[in-house]
C-alpha cells in the first residue's frame, strides 16, 4: 500500500468518528462544508461538484448512501458502499468520508452541523426532487443557522452512464427501456398517480399470517430420513390481503379490507402490521385459525427448505358469509375500485363472487394457485372482471393448456372463458404479458434478476397496477408499473416493508435514464 493509499483510508470515518472531527475543526475555528450522495460511478462531474464544494468551507466532509440505501434500479449500487468511500476518500479536496445508513443525509446535518450543505444544480428546485429530501435536509441544515448552496458546474447522470455503459441491463431489456424513453411512460405515470391519489379502494380477501423460521441444517438425521436443522430465529408477517392493501395505501388517499380471521389472536397483529390510511374489517370465525404459513429457511442464502400450513380452508356459509356478501352489496359502490385477492382459502365463495361482479363499480381480481388449493382455484370461477393479473402457470391451468404459448393463453384462451377487457400474465424471470381487448399484447421484459424472496412479488405487481388501470393506464405502462414493483418487492425478505411511491417512481426514472 502507498503512502496516498493509507492516507485515503484514514480519511474514512464512521458517523460518529465524523462528528467528533467536526468538533474539532469547529474548536479551531475552521469551518466545514458537507456534499451527500450515492456516488456509485466517480465521474468528472462529481470531482467538479466536490471542487466547487470545498470552496465554500474550510474543509470538505462527504457523506455516501449505504448499499441497503440505493434505490436506483436492478444492479444498483454497482459498487459497494466501501469502494464508494474509497474513492471519494482519495480526491484531494476531500477531508473526510464516512457511509451513511439513511437515505437522507437529515441524520449526517443534524450530527455533524456543517456551516454549509452542498447539492448539485438538478437539486435547486425543491419540485424536481420527487422524494421530497432536499427540502428535509434544508429545514435540518437551517434549522441551527446553517445555509445549503447549489453547485452549477458540468453535470452528468451516474444512472445514465452506468445504464449505457457498464452492461447492467441484457440486450433484451436495454432495447425495450431505449424504446419507452420515447413513449412518454414517465409522463404517463406520473399523471395515473397524480389521478389515483384520491381513489378510495375497497380490498376483499384472504386474510394470511407469513412466518419465517431462519434455520441452520446440519444435515441428514443419523435415525431417520429427514433432514435435521437447528433453530436460529423467526419473523412473523401479516401477509395476504393485508400485505396487498398496504401496497395500495401507498397510491391511494384510503383503503378498506373486508376479510376473515380466526380466533386465535392474529387479528391484532395484522391490524397493527396496517399503514395509517388502511382500515380493517375482519369477520372472525370461531373454532378456526387464521391461515398460518410457516416457512423455514436457510437463512445462509434464504432457501426456503419447506413450509407448514396452519388453516381450514372450508368454505365460509351461514351467518358468515351473509355477514360478507351484505357487506359487499352494501358499500362496494361507494369504492373508486374493488380489489380481489383470492387465495382460495375458503374467504370466496360463489355468493361472494356474484356479489362483487354485480356491485363493484371496476372489479380487479387476483385468484391464486398454491400448494392447498392447486387445481381448484381458478380464475375461471369469475363470470366477469374488469382488470385480471394472474401468473403464467395459473392462466395455463385455468384453460386447462399446458403447451400453448403464452400470447395466446392471455389473447385468445383466456378471453373465451371470462369477460374481462384487461388481462396480465406475469411470467417470472420472463417479465410479463398485458393486453387489452381489441390491442395487441404487449410484452415487457423483467427489470432485475437478483431475487432475494419472492413470496408477494405477483401481489405487489396486482396491487400497484389496479388502481391505475382503473384509471385508464395503457396495459403496456400497467405491466412497466408492476414489473418494476415486482422487482423491488423479490429485494425484500418476505413483507418487511410495503413498496413506497416515492422508491419506485425513483425506481422507474432510473431505469428510463
Amino acid at each position: 500500500m502507498s503512502d496516498d493509499d493509507g492516507k485515503a483510508l484514514t480519511k474514512i470515518q464512521t458517523l460518529e468518528g465524523m462528528a467528533e472531527a467536526a468538533e474539532l475543526i469547529r474548536a479551531d475555528g475552521r469551518t466545514i462544508a458537507l456534499a451527500h450522495g450515492t456516488f456509485d460511478l466517480l465521474h468528472m462531474g462529481h470531482v467538479r461538484h466536490l471542487q466547487a464544494a470545498a470552496r465554500h468551507g474550510d474543509v470538505l466532509f462527504v457523506t455516501v448512501t449505504c448499499d441497503e440505501g440505493v434505490n436506483k434500479g436492478p444492479g444498483r449500487p454497482v459498487f459497494a458502499e466501501q469502494l464508494r468511500a474509497e474513492m471519494l476518500a482519495a480526491l484531494g479536496c476531500v477531508e473526510c468520508v464516512a457511509v451513511n445508513p439513511k437515505e437522507t443525509a437529515v441524520n449526517v446535518i443534524r450530527s455533524v452541523k456543517p456551516d454549509v450543505y452542498i447539492k448539485g444544480s438538478d437539486y435547486a428546485n425543491p419540485d424536481d426532487d420527487i422524494t421530497g429530501k432536499i427540502r428535509d435536509e434544508r429545514d435540518a441544515v437551517e434549522a441551527y443557522g446553517g445555509r445549503i448552496e447549489f453547485t452549477d458546474d458540468i453535470t452528468f447522470s451516474s444512472s445514465t452512464l452506468i445504464n449505457r455503459y457498464l452492461d447492467v441491463f441484457d440486450p433484451v431489456l436495454r432495447e425495450y427501456l431505449d424504446r419507452k424513453q420515447n413513449d412518454a411512460v414517465e409522463e404517463e405515470i406520473d399523471r395515473l398517480t397524480a389521478e389515483i391519489a384520491g381513489y378510495r379502494v375497497l380490498i376483499v380477501g384472504d386474510s394470511i399470517i407469513d412466518e419465517y423460521n431462519y434455520v441452520f441444517p446440519m444435515g441428514k438425521s443419523p435415525k431417520e430420513n429427514m433432514i435435521a436443522t437447528r433453530y436460529r430465529d423467526s419473523e412473523v408477517f401479516a401477509g395476504g390481503v393485508a400485505a396487498a392493501a398496504n401496497h395500495i395505501a401507498e397510491f391511494c388517499e384510503s383503503v378498506e379490507i373486508l376479510t376473515a380471521v380466526g380466533d386465535d389472536g392474529y387479528e391484532d397483529l395484522t391490524r397493527n402490521s396496517l399503514k395509517p390510511n388502511v382500515w380493517l374489517h375482519a369477520i372472525t370465525r370461531p373454532g378456526k385459525p387464521t391461515t398460518r404459513k410457516a416457512r423455514y429457511i436457510d437463512d445462509s442464502y434464504m432457501r426456503k427448505l419447506f413450509e407448514v400450513y396452519h388453516m381450514d380452508d372450508t368454505p365460509m356459509e351461514g351467518d358468515q358469509e351473509r355477514r360478507l356478501v351484505d357487506e359487499i352489496e352494501n358499500r362496494a359502490g361507494d369504492f373508486d375500485l374493488v380489489i380481489v385477492t383470492d387465495f382460495g382459502h375458503g374467504l370466496i365463495t360463489p355468493r361472494v363472487i356474484d356479489a362483487l361482479s354485480r356491485s363493484a363499480k371496476f372489479l380487479a381480481v387476483n385468484c391464486q394457485s398454491n400448494s392447498a388449493n392447486h387445481g381448484y382455484n381458478l380464475i375461471t370461477k369469475y363470470n366477469r372482471a374488469d382488470y385480471i393479473c394472474i401468473d403464467a402457470p395459473e392462466a395455463r391451468l385455468a384453460v386447462a393448456d399446458k403447451y400453448a404459448d403464452t400470447e395466446s393463453v392471455v389473447t385468445e384462451l383466456l378471453p373465451a372463458r371470462i369477460d374481462c377487457p384487461n388481462f396480465v400474465v406475469t411470467h417470472g424471470k420472463h417479465g410479463c404479458i398485458a393486453w387489452k381487448r381489441g390491442g395487441k399484447a404487449a410484452k415487457v421484459p423483467a427489470f432485475t434478476k437478483t431475487v432475494v424472496d419472492t413470496v408477494g412479488a405477483g401481489d405487489a405487481f396486482f396491487a400497484v397496477t389496479a388502481p391505475m388501470v382503473a384509471a385508464g393506464a395503457r396495459m403496456e405502462t400497467a405491466g412497466f408499473v408492476g414489473n418494476a414493483a415486482g422487482a423491488m418487492k423479490v429485494g425484500i425478505v418476505g413483507h418487511r416493508q410495503s413498496i413506497e411511491k416515492v422508491s419506485l417512481l425513483k425506481f422507474i426514472r432510473t431505469l428510463l435514464k
